[in-house]
């Protein structure tokens, strides 16, 4: 159910985007390190039922078993609620991480990148500031990212991480425009910006 979600909405959301580079995306959105920690920032381990000796040795914490436990839970939403549900669930728990890994392999630490790219311009180093909202089993994160005093980017996430992951995404784009090869009107309407 997981692929499946996963595969249609990248397939429809980048259809610029070549097959193989669909696959590897798809791969780094559904893989146990993702999974476990989408699970671990809902506190998924703590509710779970483990046996005294996995228990004892670290099991709530452990990737795999988190990562089992998110399938079994957008599982349990497919199976109670049907596609619409679980595709509402996925894409509200991956969504953030799926834009962040678009972008390309190798490119999801936009943290860095845009620090490299304001230390090449001789700019300010970038400062962060987070707030959230929401209870804390659904709690929000939104951070804003300045260089000397001016904001430069606003993201949000699940985590204080993937908020200023989303913040770093958007001062980088707007630094250095992403753009789809070919694509004359959207490089227009940069230049225009």
């Amino acid at each position: 159910m997981l692929g499946l979600v996963v595969t249609d909405h990248i397939f429809t959301a980048h259809p610029e985007m070549p097959e193989g580079s669909l696959a590897k995306l798809r791969a780094a959105v559904v893989s146990e390190p993702t999974l476990a920690a989408v699970a671990a920032e809902l506190g998924v381990g703590a509710c779970l039922r483990l046996g005294k000796g996995e228990a004892g040795s670290g099991g709530r914490e452990k990737a795999s078993i988190l990562s089992d436990a998110m399938e079994a839970i957008i599982g349990a939403v497919y199976v109670d609620g049907g596609l619409d549900a679980a595709r509402a669930v996925v894409l509200d728990l991956l969504g953030d991480r799926i834009s962040i890994e678009a972008v390309g392999p190798g490119s999801a630490d936009f943290k860095s990148q845009l620090q490299e790219i304001l230390a090449r311009r001789g700019e300010g180093a970038p400062v962060y500031e987070l707030s959230d909202e929401g209870p804390d089993h659904d709690k929000r994160f939104f951070a804003r990212v300045a260089v000397d005093g001016t904001v430069i980017g606003e993201g949000q996430g699940r985590s204080k991480k993937l908020a200023e992951q989303a913040a770093a995404q958007a001062a980088f784009i707007r630094l250095v425009p992403v753009t789809v090869p070919g694509d004359d009107h959207h490089q227009q309407e940069q230049r225009d910006a």
